[in-house]
C-alpha cells in the first residue's frame, strides 16, 4: 500500500511548511491534485491520512482530493483522447501508441487551508 508512504511524505512536507511559519497556523484542510494515472486510490489515501495523522499536528484536518483524468495527445492525428485503462492506451483513431500524456500523472499539494489563532 504505497498510500501509506505517500501520506508520510505528505505529512513531512506539510510539517516543514508549518514549522517555517512565523505564527503557528491551525491547518483546516489540505487540498491535493491526484492524477488518474498515478495508481493512487483516493479512498485508500484518505484512510491512510486519517489513520496516520492521529495524535499529530494534522489530527482532524480534512484531506480534499481532486482527481484529474488521463488525457493523452496523438501527434499523428493532432488530437487529445482519453485512453481506456488497461484496455487501450493507443490513439482510438490511428492506433499510434500513447506517447504524450497531457494529464493524469499529477500528484501534488494544491493548497493548504489554515487560520492564525
Amino acid at each position: 500500500m504505497h498510500e501509506t508512504d505517500m501520506t508520510k511524505a505528505l505529512m513531512m512536507t506539510v510539517r516543514d511548511w508549518w514549522e517555517s511559519q512565523e505564527e503557528t497556523p491551525k491547518i483546516e484542510a489540505v487540498h491535493l491534485i491526484v492524477g488518474a494515472f498515478t495508481c493512487v486510490e483516493p479512498v485508500s489515501l484518505e484512510f491512510a491520512f486519517t489513520a496516520q495523522t492521529q495524535n499529530t499536528f494534522l489530527e482532524g484536518v480534512k484531506l480534499n482530493i481532486k482527481e484529474t483524468p488521463l488525457i493523452a495527445f496523438c501527434h499523428s492525428c493532432q488530437q487529445e483522447y482519453k485512453p481506456e485503462y488497461g484496455l487501450q492506451y493507443s490513439c482510438p483513431t490511428c492506433r499510434s501508441p500513447m506517447e504524450d500524456i497531457r494529464s493524469g500523472r499529477e500528484l501534488k499539494i494544491d493548497r493548504i487551508e489554515y487560520s492564525l489563532s
